[in-house]
């Protein structure tokens, strides 16, 4: 059963009696988007809940029992704490079942497919990455997943299953109706794939891991001991080591078509995504302050992006002569940049650039950070401007580029032995 939340103003009788009645609820957060209330009157309170159905302050409020103040609870008209959350927890899921066309109630066994199905919808309403998470669950999960029950779910299936992603090869886009299609490895390359493999493998497993947690929580599911010993793969990640150097940015710039070469001078000049600056409008740029203020980002919180001399002059003509809710950002066409966009004609300025292997445009958000971490800029400074809110992320991946103590001394005492290049191979610029 989902744990139950303690409280010393409201578990106990004796400790609702000494609060002050109040038409405004005695207030206690028991789930994400979910609160429990007590509403104190002249002869004993209600229990009340809260729920959030949009955003931050969108919020439904509905009295669902009599407090037992004088009374021994029955667990149907009057409720103790416990059992007051525990209806709580009920009503919210039934809710979210409700808000998506689904049944109040679920009527047959609990399955993964159906615990996945009220995770979306969750996720609908207070995450941003929803659409993506929905396509992973829906290609990788359900498939071999979603027909089991979740109360019967066992940790050496979801290891089957884990392991079974860890060797699928890596799939590649195919029309609906067609067989599904993977990517052929090159051998020299199979171990660099087989960390891949394993890398997205885990990140499967956090989506599953996610959605038969919530439902454990709200109840749905007795116990969460047959996915919680199950660990993901070890050494999947590995520093960024893909950055393209200034040289090879500005070759890539000249190669691009004049829309695309925008898009990679902002980027580069930002670090931004490529959906943040797809988005950009004119009002988001700010000359007096030298700043960029990105609205939509993955994390679903905006940031403030500071602007070097030479980003704030490329934002300052871009803007010029638009109108404060025009795009900063379009195609030569007028069109604006969507989802994939950018692919093809990434590819054909690799090519013009004699950049090998190509790169994606989410390169140049890293040569951002690479470049500027190894010129010195603290790692908490490029975090902030990259939307982190602390430095683990940057410190995984870029850390190792950032001058650091460890560097200075070993390049400083570690003993030289006199050796010499061969002084007849040149390298070819």
């Amino acid at each position: 059963m989902a744990r139950t939340v303690r409280d010393a103003k409201l578990e106990s009788r004796t400790a609702r009696a000494a609060l002050k009645i109040s038409g405004k609820p005695y207030w206690r957060a028991i789930d994400a988007g979910l609160h429990l209330g007590y509403r104190k009157g002249k002869t004993g309170g209600k229990w009340v809940l809260r729920r959030h159905v949009g955003g931050r302050k969108v919020y439904e409020v509905e009295t669902i029992g009599t407090a037992d103040d004088t009374l021994d609870p029955d667990g149907a008209i009057v409720l103790s704490f416990a059992q007051a959350q525990a209806k709580a927890r009920t009503r919210f899921v039934e809710s979210k079942r409700t808000a998506a066309g689904l049944t109040a109630t679920q009527a047959g066994p609990y399955t993964v497919a159906v615990c996945l199905t009220e995770y979306l919808t969750w996720m609908e309403q207070n995450r941003k990455s929803a659409r993506a998470v929905g396509w992973t669950a829906k290609a990788c999960i359900l498939p071999e997943l979603g027909s089991k029950r979740c109360d019967r779910l066992t940790t050496e299936e979801i290891r089957a299953w884990l392991d079974a992603k860890a060797k699928e090869p890596a799939r590649l886009r195919t029309q609906k109706g067609e067989q599904q299609r993977y990517r052929e490895v090159a051998p020299q390359q199979r171990e660099e794939e087989t960390r891949r493999r394993r890398a997205t493998a885990n990140r499967k497993l956090v989506i599953l891991k996610a959605a038969l947690n919530h439902a454990w929580r709200d109840g749905k599911i007795p116990d969460d001991a047959a996915w919680r010993v199950v660990k993901p793969y070890r050494e999947t990640d590995t520093a960024r080591s893909r950055f393209l150097t200034v040289a090879e940015a500005t070759r890539l710039i000249n190669a691009a078509e004049p829309d695309l070469r925008r898009m990679l001078q902002a980027a580069l000049m930002t670090g931004c995504r490529y959906a943040e600056l797809a988005a950009l409008t004119a009002a988001d740029f700010n000359p007096d302050s030298g700043t960029l203020h990105v609205r939509i980002s993955k994390s679903g919180k905006g940031r403030h992006v500071v602007l070097t001399e030479e980003g704030v002059e490329f934002f300052r003509s871009l803007a010029a002569g638009r109108g404060s809710q025009d795009r900063l950002l379009l195609k030569a066409n007028g069109g604006k940049w969507l989802k994939s966009h950018q692919h093809r004609p990434m590819r054909e300025a690799c090519g013009g650039a004699k950049i090998d292997p190509p790169v994606g445009f989410h390169t140049a958000r890293h040569s951002y950070a690479s470049l500027a971490v190894m010129n010195g800029a603290p790692l908490m400074v490029v975090a902030r401007n990259l939307g982190h809110s602390d430095t683990r992320m940057v410190e995984k991946h870029y850390g190792h580029l950032a001058p650091s103590y460890i560097a200075d001394e070993i390049r400083r005492t570690a003993p030289r032995f006199g050796i010499k290049p061969d002084d007849k191979v040149v390298a070819i610029a």
